[in-house]
């Protein structure tokens, strides 16, 4: 059996499947980790929800924030945004299911003998691997309990960008959602910054650091793999691994095998 980890998918399903079929990978005995983003503005969004769900536990899916936009335009919590391409999930016969399916994915899950986590952005500086857990679950079982609609509708919004002990709960959440699924760059303090979405090297970055190169409270120990910076480009080192190589954005598409390293590319058309 062997363990494979992709990047942002974004409805790209037919470079998804290149991918597989270049690892010669066997849905009967692999398993498939996927870091968010499933869905968005490629143009297969609705069957790449059916072929990951149809994977079962042979697949592990991380939400990402298109994923968690997508439940929210599900029950008009929120507007589309025009490069979507998810309204055929709405009408689709079998659409609420797969809603219902992937309201129940986590926002961070471990590898049971790897030495590896898995989120969509990234994991805060400010957190230790305890509270990320903590804080993951806590966000995990609001979206699948009853009240998961109250956590669509008051999830969206920049700040809190500091973590602090006595944040409200809703502060809390909402730092949660945003600290693993929409991060890029920190202040050298660690304070989250929502809006710079450029290359690490970029003039405009001004004092901003990559949310990973921040000096974490305590090490987690583990390597973190993440998706979500495409400008990125596929980044690597000692403590975390990102694999969102821009694919929807006519770049390519990543995955890495985790027993040997080895990765998987496939160039992609421009969907974007």
């Amino acid at each position: 059996m062997a363990t494979y980890l992709v990047g942002d998918i974004q409805g790209c399903l037919p470079d998804l499947k290149k991918l597989l079929a270049q690892a010669n990978f066997d849905p009967h005995h692999d398993h498939l980790w996927l870091a968010g983003d499933l869905v968005a503005r490629g143009p297969e969004s609705l069957e790449t929800l059916r072929f990951v769900k149809a994977l079962g536990d042979h697949a592990t899916v991380i939400l990402g924030n298109h994923d968690l936009h997508l439940l929210a335009v599900s029950h008009q919590l929120a507007r589309a945004k025009k490069s979507d391409n998810i309204h055929q999930i709405f009408t689709a016969e079998d659409g609420q299911e797969l809603l219902d399916w992937l309201r129940h994915q986590p926002l961070l899950a471990e590898h049971p003998h790897y030495p590896f986590v898995m989120v969509h952005a990234g994991i805060t500086p400010q957190w230790t691997l305890e509270q990320a857990r903590h804080y993951a679950s806590e966000v995990e079982q609001l979206l699948q309990s009853n009240d998961y609609l109250w956590l669509l509708k008051n999830m969206y919004g920049d700040g809190p960008d500091w973590w602090q002990d006595d944040l409200s709960r809703l502060e809390r959440l909402r730092f949660t959602i945003n600290s693993f699924t929409r991060m890029r760059f920190c202040d050298p303090q660690g304070r989250l910054d929502m809006h710079c979405k450029v290359q690490p090297n970029d003039p405009t970055v001004g004092d901003l650091i990559p949310w990973f190169d921040v000096k974490r409270s305590q090490p987690l120990g583990k390597t973190i793999i993440f998706g979500h910076w495409a400008a990125l480009m596929g980044h690597q080192d000692e403590h975390c691994i990102g694999l969102d190589t821009g694919c929807v954005w006519g770049n390519s598409l990543t995955m890495l095998r985790w027993e040997d390293g080895q990765r998987f590319v496939t160039e992609c058309p421009l969907y974007a």
